[in-house]
Order: structure tokens, then sequence, then C-alpha cells
């Protein structure tokens, strides 16, 4: 018996391998910065190499369709498969990404001698994040997502010099805490219904016993509230714009991308393994008829990218303006979901890679002209075309690609968000859609007339930008520009990535 459960837990220890080698890290980061008090230097390069061995793992298994910690065969409260490996993957990337970010940001070198706490809080979250696209139990879902929420609350209040730092960690605590708990009372009138919290058995109960009524949409609706949160979907969005300007720029950057994607795929599972019924030849999803979760997804969808986009209209500092942005895009990846199908999960894949390198480019050179400026607000972007061309025209891209206009990745993700509406026979929805990519295509504007067209009010000279930063951009604008002429290795990554989905 002995031996027995231990093949048993080796066995699911192997499949969890990626998981492991973050946690290792976190251990390693705590360890050194207790050894080498003084010194933070090499903190940084010990979280790029267990991300990079983390990620290797992810590839070495990314055909993987298993499950750990089995509690009876085909029943088990981790997944591992292709769509988690690949989301996985993406926050690994992504958190390698923010950690050169945070190497340059002068906000986070203001806090030399707490980046120790930095990072092994960003490994934490990470940590988290992992599970929770791996997650097929209740209980694992919500003990993920609040060991996401609790490092992201700390963080978002890493700058304790900073008033703006200390109230967005302090907004970002009281909202996630209620959206916690009502996310957490929905899970305990799930269990009370059903009896269990695996949900794959609650899919089967429900389809056994016929499990509905208002009870249970209530529940299902409260579980929502919570991943709504993390996604920043309307009307659960109202964090956002205030987290996102008071926090850290690497930390604000890494809540748009890394969170968001963990999210997303969390939400993706739930709605899927609990709510499934069959799967047509033709990919499209048939849901258990207890909600009606297609029309769900397509009010929130439409109130959120409407929301966003109307409200970064009146915006004036750049982060609010890509907060609101980044809630209106929750909104077009949400349309991917309400389709209801495989071809609308792939277009969500393919809009999240994009999305995500678009998005940390902008953060990025909005980072480094704060650097300079010592400001984030759109009217100190006067004149910058002649003072800083380089950054001004990569910001350029990356807002145009933002907007989802060819030649640019940004068109291709979108593009294949309103093909799924088509296919779908959803045509008012993608006109809906589209009117939005309008409106938005507006205050992305209006940011390139004060860099290229307005003036500078005060005399500034010319700001320089190091080596470093020039190559770090011209690794994100690459892919924004060549994904958006040959795009065929993201649309195969795509395939594979719903090809053998476990669930």
């Amino acid at each position: 018996m002995n031996t027995i459960s231990l093949d048993y837990l080796v066995g699911s220890l192997k499949l969890i391998k990626p998981e492991i080698a973050v946690a290792v890290t976190l251990v390693l980061l705590v360890l050194v910065d207790l050894i080498m008090n003084k010194d933070k230097r090499l903190l940084p390069y010990i979280f790029v190499t267990g991300l990079i061995v983390s990620s290797y793992l992810l590839i070495e298994q990314f055909s993987t369709s298993a499950f750990a910690f089995t509690t009876a065969p085909n029943l088990g409260m981790v997944i591992i498969d292709p769509f988690g490996n690949f989301f996985k993957l993406l926050m690994a990337v992504a958190t390698i990404i923010i950690i050169l970010f945070s190497v340059l940001s002068n906000e986070i070198k203001d806090g030399i001698d707490r980046q120790g706490e930095y990072y092994a809080l960003m490994s934490g979250m990470i940590l988290g994040m992992f599970f929770m696209v791996s997650s097929a139990d209740l209980i694992l879902i919500y003990i993920s997502v609040e060991l996401v929420s609790l490092a992201s609350y700390v963080l978002a209040g890493f700058n304790k010099n900073a008033v703006r730092n200390s109230e967005a960690s302090l907004k970002y605590v009281i909202y996630g805490g209620i959206s916690s708990g009502i996310m957490l009372f929905g899970i305990s009138i799930l269990y009370g219904l059903t009896g269990s919290t695996n949900l794959y058995e609650i899919n089967s109960l429900i389809q056994a016993s016929q499990v509905h009524g208002l009870t249970f949409i209530v529940s299902s609706v409260l579980i929502f509230v919570g991943m709504g949160f993390k996604i920043s979907a309307a009307p659960f969005h109202f964090w956002t714009p205030d987290v996102y300007e008071g926090s850290p720029i690497p930390i604000t950057a890494y809540l748009s991308i890394a969170s968001k994607a963990a999210g997303f795929a969390l939400l993706i599972r739930f709605i899927k393994i609990t709510f499934i019924q069959s799967v047509d030849p033709n990919g499209f999803w048939h849901l258990l008829n207890v909600i009606d979760w297609k029309t769900f997804f397509i009010i929130i969808s439409i109130l959120t990218m409407t929301l966003g986009n109307f409200a970064a209209l009146w915006q004036n500092n750049m982060k609010r303006l890509l907060a609101y942005s980044s809630i209106a895009h929750a909104g077009y990846l949400l349309l991917g979901l309400a389709v209801l199908s495989n071809e609308g999960i792939m277009a969500i894949i393919i809009y999240f890679v994009v999305y995500g390198i678009m998005n940390l480019g902008a953060f990025l050179v909005v980072m480094l002209v704060a650097n300079k400026l010592g400001s984030e607000e759109i009217d100190d972007y006067d004149g910058l075309g002649s003072r800083a061309p380089f950054l001004s025209v990569s910001l350029a891209i990356f807002l145009v690609s933002l907007t989802g206009l060819p030649p640019t990745a940004g068109f291709i993700g979108k593009l294949y968000i309103f093909m799924a509406l088509v296919d779908a026979k959803m045509i008012a929805v993608a006109v809906i859609a589209l009117l939005n990519t309008v409106v938005s295509l507006y205050y992305y504007i209006r940011v390139l007339k004060h860099i290229f067209l307005n003036d500078s009010k005060k005399e500034s000279p010319a700001l320089s930008t190091s080596a470093v930063s020039v190559v770090f951009l011209v690794a994100l604008l690459t892919p924004v520009l060549v994904f958006g002429i040959y795009f065929t290795p993201l649309v195969d990554l795509a395939k594979s990535s719903i090809a053998l989905m476990g669930f």
C-alpha cells in the first residue's frame, strides 16, 4: 500500500515539475536575500534562471494530457494539457520581461533594500497563476486565486515613498477582499448543492440529477464575480484604473498581462468542464441547459469593451488610459469565449500572444519616458517626437497595434476574434465590436497627436535611450511587425494548444 501511494505521489509530482521549479526558485530567492543582505544584484538573475528552467519543462511536456493528484480514474485536482501549458509559458515569458522592466525602472530601484521581497512575491504570484490555469477543483481554484491576490496586493504598494502606491494597494485589498468573499460564498453554495468540489464530478452530478434553479444560477454567477474581477470585466473593473495608475509601472504591466491571462484560462476551464454536454464536429460547444452563458458573456463583453473605450476618451494619464484600454481588450477577449467553440478559444490564444507583446511594449515606453520626465501625464508628451524619436515611433507602432490596424499583429488578433464571431453567425455583435475599435482609434491617435503634432510647452533637451532599452524595444517591436504579415506560426501554436485539451 505504501509503495502504491509513493508511486502515485511521484507520478503526480513529475507532472507538476514546472510548478516545482518555480517553488524552488522562490525558496532560493528568500535564502539568497537573507544571506546576501546588502547585495541584491543576483536576485533577478536567479529569478530569470528559475523561469527559464520552468519554461523548458513546460515545453518538454507541452503535448502531455494527464491528471495529477487524481481522486478517481480521469478525475483529478490538477490538469496538465497543452491549453494550460500554453498559458503557463505565456506567463513565464511575460514574467521574464517584467523582471527586465524592473531592472530598468527607477521606481523599483528606489526600493533597492526591498528587492528580495519584490522578486519573492512575484515568484509566489506566478506559482499561484500556474495552479490557477490547471485547477479542476474549487478548493484549489480558491487557494491559487488567493495566492495570486495576496502577492499582487503587496506588489501594488511596493514603493512606500509614493502616496499613490499605498492608495493603490489599499483599494486593491478592499476590492479584492470583497470579490474573494463573494466567490467563496458562491463556491460554498455550489458545494452545498452538489456535495463535491471537483468540476468534473459537479458536471456529472448536474447531468444525472438535473441540479438547476435560481440557487444554482446565483452560485455560478457569484463564482464568476471572482474570475471577472481578475480579468477586469465590467462591472467588476472598478479597481483597475486606480490600481494601474498607483502601482509601479512594471507591476501595472504585469497585472495587465499575466494576471489577466490566468483569469481567462481559469474562466474557460470552469465554463467548459462544469457545464459542457458535448462538442459537435464543427467544434461548437453544447452546454447544459442550466444558464444561458452565451447571452451572459455577450452582455458582459459588450458592456466591458464599451465602458473601457468610452472611459479612456477622457483620460489624461497614460497609465489610466492603458488601464481602460486593458478593460476594453478584456471585452474583445470575452467575445471569443461567448462564441462557445474551439475556434473562439483559438482566437483568444492568438489574441493573448499579440496583446501581451504590444501591451508590454507600450508600458515599456511609458516607463522609459517616466524615468526621464518623472511624469505619466499625456500633456507632458508634447513634442516627444522630436526629443525622443525612437521612443515615439515605437510607442506609435504599439498603439496602432493595440487599435488593431494592419499590418501589425494587433490586426491578426482582432481578425480571428471577428472570424469566430462570423462563423457563429453573431454578426450584430461583430459590428458592435468593430464600432468599439473605431472609438479606441480616437484616444490612441490623441496620444500620437501630443507626441508628433503638439509643441512642447517647456524647453526640454533630447531624451537619450540606453542601448539596453533600444535592444529591449526592438525585441518587442519585431514580433508586432512580423506577426502582422506572417502569422502562420502563431495560428499553428493556437491549434496545437487546443488539440489535446485535457477537459
